[in-house]
């Protein structure tokens, strides 16, 4: 069901944790399938991502997913992470069985949640956040596979 690359970051996580003093956290999580995760994140004045942590309660493609989405955003600009898509993990985990490709919504949504948390205590604006709104609840993530088919 899985691939090796999906079960090394499942087994081995990077960025297990949470950052003491984030200038970003984002939390998220599906009512649905009972997965949560939190990301926190340190940017530096430069406004690109030097560290990134993470915490999942879920499945092997929750913890894969929010491995490889931590490891993918650490080094980006601030507005190059904001256009990180769910797509974009999977792809890099060499693909997901498609009942778990909502694993890799919840790690997109966390990422801009914690953006979001960011830009707010900085007063800053992105154009990768408009319309964003982190309490959205997507009870509908599950019907999201056709669409990242697109």
């Amino acid at each position: 069901m899985y691939n090796d690359k999906v079960m090394e970051y499942f087994m081995n996580p990077h960025n297990v944790g949470e950052i003491e003093n984030p200038d970003g956290k984002g939390t998220y999580g599906s009512p649905v399938c009972g997965d949560m995760m939190q990301i926190t994140i340190s940017v530096d004045d430069n406004d690109v991502i030097t560290d990134a942590k993470f915490k999942t309660f879920g499945c092997g493609s929750a913890i894969a997913s929010s491995s490889m989405a931590t490891d993918m955003i650490i080094g980006m600009k601030v507005e190059d992470a904001l256009e990180l898509s769910n797509q974009k993990i999977i792809d890099e985990l060499g693909g997901l069985p498609a009942v778990k490709i909502h694993c890799s919504v919840l790690a997109e949504h966390a990422i801009k949640a914690a953006i979001y948390d960011y830009a707010q205590k900085h007063g800053k604006t992105y154009k990768g956040l408009e319309g964003f709104d982190p309490n959205e609840e997507e009870d509908h993530h599950h019907d999201m596979e056709d669409e990242d088919e697109e």
